[in-house]
């Protein structure tokens, strides 16, 4: 059976935790600035402002310890969090393993995943700042359902690029976005310029992340009150998403045990960032040195493992700053995974520092063992996991099954950033024996 540790609704974090405070203050370095492709000198918040809320380009660039979470945005939190953590006894009863495995379930939002967190921070600055419209792109989906809710919940209007082979794979994530009141389009889409000459090419171009934020973006210059808003990558995105390391970590005090690894799929690194920084936090202070920090990708799209670290373009048609990150190019097209949302061409650029500086780890995986690992989860833990959630339980498998080899016992903490109920078709296709 699975040991369930909750939060009361008053242990909601009340900030957001800076991961660059303490890479300042104890490495002494930070990862480098993003830079403005014509000039090669780092962005001022002037060349932001017609992309993104003020508040939230403030974010981007602070060295402050914390951010406060405003007041509106934690009522609308506390729906939902503190989401629960649980020790998956289980699972770890069919591994025969010593390993004690805990992993920290955002499928307990609203939509299903861990978005929602920045989500609601985005909307409501935007708001706050008169802007009527947000338009964004999706992978799989977890994004664009998650900022639909939120725009709804502050009356704002919402568009969504959707990666079009997700948008064929995964209908439903449509309709959960349609019923949130946002539009949906397929992305290459034939309502952008970037999209009809790419469509003109390859009329079923399956699309990526890099073309639909390039579609984004095309729209957001040519709308009068629309901003942009991204679900991963950015600072202030990875910063709104420590709220759930910081759970984890009152949680994991709670059984009197700290993780002596903790893993996280990434792909543009959000979900990893926001269970990994508040305990890589420990680490820098010189409190936990020991644990290791796993980031998940999988084998047709490991920019993480086996990217370049250099500047580069976070979208296909070149209309982002350049940014520092591992890259496999801004051009590169993954393969149509079922996990959607790691199709992504590069990695957060504090990621990406965090493992060139040796700080972190990443592994990656093959789409047929990630889901065997995830029915192995499902049949004995109940919860039916995201194809993205399913790298991470992945590793923490191996992880598992190495502390047993080893006669070893480790503590292992997880997250599981969503629930893959509206993914049964990749299943499906694996329980046939047809997926590659």
């Amino acid at each position: 059976m699975r040991a369930k540790i909750i939060l009361e609704e008053n242990e909601l974090p009340e900030n957001f935790i800076n991961i660059n405070y303490y890479l300042k203050k104890f490495l002494g370095k930070l990862p480098d600035p993003p830079l403005n492709p014509e000039t090669h000198k780092p962005v001022g918040a002037a060349d932001l402002e017609a992309i993104f809320a003020k508040e939230l380009i403030k974010q981007e660039a602070t060295l402050k310890e914390v951010v406060g979470i405003p007041e509106e945005v934690r009522k609308k939190m506390s729906g939902y969090r503190p989401t629960p953590l649980f020790r998956a006894g289980s699972l770890e009863k069919i591994l025969d393993t010593p390993a004690h495995i805990y992993y920290k379930y955002e499928g307990a939002s609203p939509v299903g995943s861990h978005k929602m967190n920045t989500a609601l921070v985005q909307a409501y600055y935007n708001r706050k700042q008169g802007i009527k419209t947000l338009i964004t792109e999706t992978g799989a989906g977890q994004w664009g359902s998650a900022l639909s809710l939120a725009c709804f919940y502050f009356g704002l209007k919402c568009l969504v690029f959707m990666v079009r082979i997700s948008y064929d794979q995964k209908p439903y994530r449509k309709t959960v976005m349609n019923i949130y009141g946002a539009e949906v389009r397929p992305s290459p889409s034939a309502t952008t310029e970037y999209g009809k000459l790419l469509l003109k090419d390859n009329k079923n171009h399956a699309g990526s992340l890099g073309i639909a934020i390039s579609e984004a973006l095309e729209s957001v210059v040519k709308g009068r009150e629309a901003r942009y808003s991204l679900g991963s990558v950015l600072n202030h995105v990875l910063l709104h998403q420590t709220v759930i390391g910081q759970e984890a970590k009152k949680q994991m005090e709670k059984t009197g045990e700290y993780p002596d690894i903790i893993i996280g799929c990434c792909g543009g690194g959000s979900n990893f960032a926001g269970i990994a920084f508040p305990f890589l936090a420990d680490g820098l202070k010189g409190e936990r040195e020991n644990t290791k920090f796993i980031a998940v990708e999988p084998e047709s799209c490991p920019s993480l493992t086996h990217g370049a670290y250099r500047y580069d373009f976070g979208d296909s048609a070149q209309m982002t700053p350049l940014l520092k990150m591992k890259t496999l190019g801004s051009d590169f097209i993954p393969s149509p995974i079922h996990a959607g949302g790691l199709r992504y061409h590069g990695v957060a650029p504090q990621v990406a520092f965090l493992h060139e500086e040796g700080l972190i780890d990443s592994k990656t995986y093959g789409q047929p063992e990630v889901f065997k690992a995830a029915i192995i989860f499902a049949r004995s833990e109940g919860i039916i996991p995201a194809p993205e959630s399913a790298h991470a339980i992945k590793a923490a498998i191996d992880e598992a099954i190495r502390a047993r080899d080893e006669g070893r016992k480790k503590v292992i903490l997880f997250n599981l950033s969503g629930h893959g109920l509206l993914d049964l078709g990749g299943y499906e296709g694996y329980l046939a024996g047809h997926l590659k």
